[in-house]
């Protein structure tokens, strides 16, 4: 697909967030978390326009490119040519969180079928790995209210997500939000990781639970291994992978 390059039409800022951001839809596709082309991962552009990056609808994540993803508006207009179409359905949600949240620069949205699956069992998710107790200390929870294409219900996806990194759509899937790509990668991974686990280990029988004497401080444990890098830490490691695939991404 020849996609002429914007990268000489972009400050060199915005130029290296669309690479990252196209990295994260290529990572996403490796991951197998992917729903067709009907999930979004939407980031914003510093400054005061309240711009975003979002995806070319119909393109596959494994598609995306830096000069393919388009620049649209709080309302998902799109703010430069493209032979492509947005989904401004499929930035209702993204919209609102990073409206509520103004540190949630990266908003990413995925329908995995574990995610899913985690996302309709009633307990929610539960303290049987490492991993949940990650996403536990910084977990919330949104009902199901039917394909999210009402404006009204914006309101209440701000309120349950609150301050939380983790938010668990019931019956839908899975959301986190992040400062930076590699952030939100790395807070995407976890929770696919927990939700994988606990379906694979509710499906084999008797849970053993974590108790909540030795779950500790997780945040504090998470900068620890990280060396207070936070996604940084893994970020290089994933971009020399998808080098090494695809370099397309970076066109």
């Amino acid at each position: 697909m020849n996609i002429p390059s914007m990268k000489d039409q972009v400050s060199a800022e915005e130029w290296q967030l669309r690479v990252d951001l196209a990295a994260l839809y290529r990572l996403t596709a490796l991951h197998g978390w992917t729903d067709l082309v009907f999930t979004h991962i939407s980031l914003r552009i510093p400054g005061p326009e309240h711009h975003f990056l979002i995806n070319p609808y119909g393109m596959l994540f494994d598609e995306i490119t830096a000069s393919s993803l388009i620049k649209v508006d709080a309302k998902c207009n799109k703010l430069h040519d493209s032979p492509f179409p947005v989904n401004p359905a499929g930035f209702m949600i993204h919209s609102c969180i990073h409206a509520g949240r103004e540190d949630a620069h990266c908003v990413m949205h995925t329908h995995s079928r574990a995610g899913v699956a985690a996302s309709a069992h009633k307990g929610g998710i539960l303290p049987i790995s490492q991993q949940s107790t990650l996403v536990l200390s910084s977990l919330a929870y949104h009902d199901y209210e039917g394909i999210a294409l009402r404006e009204d219900e914006q309101p209440r996806l701000q309120a349950d997500l609150g301050n939380k990194t983790f938010l668990m759509l019931r019956n839908h899937g899975l959301l986190v939000v992040g400062k930076t790509v590699p952030d939100t990668f790395l807070s995407m991974y976890v929770f696919e990781s927990t939700c994988q686990i606990q379906i694979a280990a509710q499906a084999a029988g008797d849970l053993l639970f974590i108790s909540p004497d030795i779950q500790g401080d997780t945040r504090k444990i998470l900068a620890t291994v990280t060396k207070g890098m936070g996604g940084d830490i893994a970020w290089p490691a994933l971009l020399r992978k998808l080098d090494k695939i695809d370099p397309g991404y970076r066109n």
